[in-house]
Formats: structure tokens, C-alpha cells, sequence
């Protein structure tokens, strides 16, 4: 153990996550069915209280059926920046899928101004329905690291 280098993390204040979830884009969220784990990167939008993540679903998306099983998500976050100033933040709780009233509110503008841009992989973007689904917080932890 003389050998591993290490460095200590310390716990952040709210306000320091706060800021970090405001500032970022793209996160990693974590998805379940029982025993099976997929994580992929997602466009996210953070308002202060309300944490929405921005999916796309072509009709045969693996992302959107574990998304259908899972029960508790995890949204992380982090940089492992240079040497010791790295931090991350993760996010826990359902997901929900705004209703229809509630996605009126994210028109094309809205959805630029809120969301990282979108990439498409080998898709017809016209086939491609854009799903905002809000991520409950049930729990939200942050780590930096500190001397």
C-alpha cells in the first residue's frame, strides 16, 4: 500500500454542487434491468430544482427500455482535472416522463438554449422523437479533493 498514490476527497458544500450542475451539459446516466448495467452520455438541464435529462428514441433504442426498468437512475458528473483538483456529483432518484403539458414548455428554443446540442449516430433525424423525462433528486452527493 506504501506504493498506491492517493489523494483525499472532502464533501462539497450545496451551493458548490448547485454550481456544478448549472454549469454542465452532458452527464453519464446510469440505467438498470435486475442485474444488467447501461450507462450513456446524456444531454441534462439543471434549473436550480428540477434536473431534466434530454433522451432521442428511434423506435428501437436500448437506452429507452432500460429506462422502463429502471427504478432508481444515477446522473454522474465529474472532472478529474490535473493532479488534485478533480469532483464529482451524483444524482439519484427515479425518472419521470413529462407529461405533455409539461414538454410543451421546451419548444425548439427552449430545448437549444437548455440542452447540449444533440448527436445523432446513423439515424434519420426526422425519425427521432426527443423524450424529457425529469429526474426526481432523491439524493444528491459531491466530492472534491483537497490537500
Amino acid at each position: 500500500m506504501d506504493r498506491i498514490e492517493y489523494v483525499y476527497t472532502f464533501g462539497m458544500e450545496a451551493d458548490e454542487v448547485d454550481r456544478r450542475l448549472e454549469a454542465g451539459e452532458v452527464g453519464v446516466l446510469g440505467l438498470a434491468d435486475d442485474s444488467s448495467a447501461y450507462a450513456i452520455p446524456v444531454g441534462y438541464h439543471y434549473d436550480g430544482e428540477s434536473l431534466y435529462i434530454r433522451l432521442a428514441d428511434d423506435g428501437s433504442s436500448t437506452k429507452m427500455a432500460y429506462v422502463e426498468t429502471t427504478t432508481d437512475a444515477c446522473l454522474s458528473l465529474y472532472s478529474d482535472g490535473s493532479g488534485t483538483d478533480s469532483w464529482s456529483v451524483l444524482v439519484r432518484g427515479p425518472l419521470r416522463k413529462l407529461d405533455d403539458s409539461e414538454r410543451d414548455a421546451f419548444d425548439a428554443t427552449t430545448l437549444n438554449e437548455s440542452f447540449h446540442r444533440l448527436y445523432v449516430f446513423d439515424q434519420d433525424v426526422e425519425a427521432i422523437d426527443l423524450e424529457i423525462y425529469e429526474l426526481e433528486i432523491e439524493s444528491i452527493t459531491g466530492r472534491k479533493t483537497g490537500e
